[in-house]
């Protein structure tokens, strides 16, 4: 039955796709705030120094570059003790990400969301969400990590957001957060699909179990390969009537390969292993926004991380080898 719901689930969004102009619709957000450390604001500028709107071009894309939304400058400094940091600055850029993307979607684009750390997912699927309620559809999501990004308050470590965004996009966190766009909970998490977990907090552990969703970790992809690990993820996430959004945390990518972030976690996707993941998402035909998050340019050696990611976000444009 799961099958025959992907089947005529996907054969409509390619439909879509077909009477549909190919535009990609770039967003930057130069956020850091969710982040420990600066240089991860300037992600957006890492990418677009790597030849990112021409290389989508030669795809055959039309492609829009809609500039980098303007973050809330704090005027003060988040306390070592601070359970949520930086919670004004972040719901501000996070509500106003949510209406771009959003538009973008009404628009017949693409979104491409730049990042910025990991807590402007909370924007985007925000945006993709709130379309998709407003069509009667269920979004779906695939989430590329090391980390589950799903503590809340109660059970955060640090107090830093990126940390966060999977657990509120389900309604459990902070109401300045939860309720963007003017609902909770954002997500089903039988739609949604986290790959490449190799560090999990105690609290996220209970969280993951309580709500069901699936996690594929690095553990699993060594057993089995990525290939299978991404059918199984493709399957789940494409019984969302309204397709699915990528979000793509560079720390998901093994530190040898990905040197430029923040969070490194030894033992992640391989360069074979991510490429792979993106192209099967292109086969696939049911992203409907794509975001790549967590390059900091203070930690990357040569842009070797933005040019990867500007590689892999190719890769899931259709890039292909032949």
């Amino acid at each position: 039955m799961a099958d025959a719901v992907v089947a005529e689930n996907n054969q409509k969004l390619n439909a879509a796709d077909s009477r549909k102009l190919k535009a990609v619709d770039i967003v930057g957000v130069p956020l850091a705030y969710g982040a420990s450390m600066a240089g991860v604001e300037l992600g957006p500028a890492a990418l677009r120094i790597a030849r990112l709107k021409r290389r989508i071009a030669q795809l055959g894309y039309v492609v829009r570059d809609l500039g980098d939304l303007t973050v809330e400058q704090s005027q003060t400094n988040a306390e070592p003790a601070d359970k949520v940091k930086y919670l004004k600055e972040i719901s501000a850029a996070c509500a106003e990400l949510a209406q771009k993307v959003a538009g973008i979607l009404e628009s017949g684009g693409l979104p491409l969301v730049l990042g910025g750390d990991h807590s402007i997912a909370i924007g985007s699927l925000s945006g993709f969400a709130a379309y998709c309620r407003q069509r009667n559809e269920a979004p779906g999501l695939i989430w590329f990590d090391a980390h589950a990004d799903m503590n809340t308050p109660e059970t955060t470590p640090s107090g830093n957001i990126h940390g966060m965004p999977l657990a509120v996009v389900f309604g459990r966190g902070a109401p300045e957060l939860t309720n963007i766009a003017g609902f909770a909970p954002k997500l089903d998490p039988k739609l949604c699909v986290h790959v490449g977990a190799r560090d999990i907090d105690a609290g996220e552990r209970e969280m993951i179990k309580e709500l069901g969703i699936r996690f594929i970790t690095m553990r699993e992809i060594d057993e089995r390969g990525m290939n299978a690990c991404m059918d199984e993820a493709l399957s789940l996430a494409s019984q969302a009537s309204g397709g699915y959004a990528v979000t793509f945390d560079v720390d998901a990518l093994d530190p040898g390969d990905a040197p430029g972030s923040g969070t490194l976690v030894r033992g992640g996707l391989t360069y074979r292993e991510a490429h792979l993941g993106m192209e099967k998402i292109a086969e696939a035909g049911g992203m409907r926004s794509l975001e790549v998050v967590e390059i900091n340019t203070a930690l990357d050696i040569n842009n070797k991380t933005a040019e990867l990611g500007v590689e892999l976000i190719l890769s899931a444009l259709g890039k292909t080898i032949l």
